[in-house]
């Protein structure tokens, strides 16, 4: 099977649970590329010290086809739209951006805990 090369934006209370939850399927086809976070988070000290690139946005973006699939998980509907408008004017139509509602699919079938929830927070593509 060859690996999926992901990225993970966010690494807030959901985005730091699904990078430990990848942590842990790495060498399984998952290979974390690199994550963006703007704020000193835990999620962003675990990605830190496991040795994954810690990258602002527009390098996630400049990564072109190294990344196959970017988890969106800062639950900004602002960050998907700017996402969605650098992969086009990048030309970019290899990449893919997995909504927090796909992530929670996900993490229902590989995780025995719960993903956490943030009261009022909308999901969504």
């Amino acid at each position: 099977m060859e690996g999926q090369n992901i990225a993970i934006i966010g690494l807030g209370r959901i985005g730091s649970a699904f990078l430990n939850e990848m942590l842990e399927k790495t060498g399984r086809g998952i290979n974390l590329a690199c994550v963006s976070e703007v704020f000193d988070t835990p999620g962003k000290a675990r990605a830190s010290q496991a040795g994954i690139k810690i990258v602002p946005l527009d390098e996630v973006v400049a990564m072109g086809k190294q990344i196959d699939i970017i988890f969106d998980l800062t639950g900004i509907q602002e960050v998907r739209t700017e996402l969605r408008s650098k992969l086009v004017t990048a030309n970019n139509n290899h990449t893919i951006i997995a909504s927090e509602t796909i992530a929670r699919l996900i993490w229902a079938l590989i995780a025995e805990k719960e993903l956490p929830t943030i009261e009022g927070r909308k999901t969504g593509y």
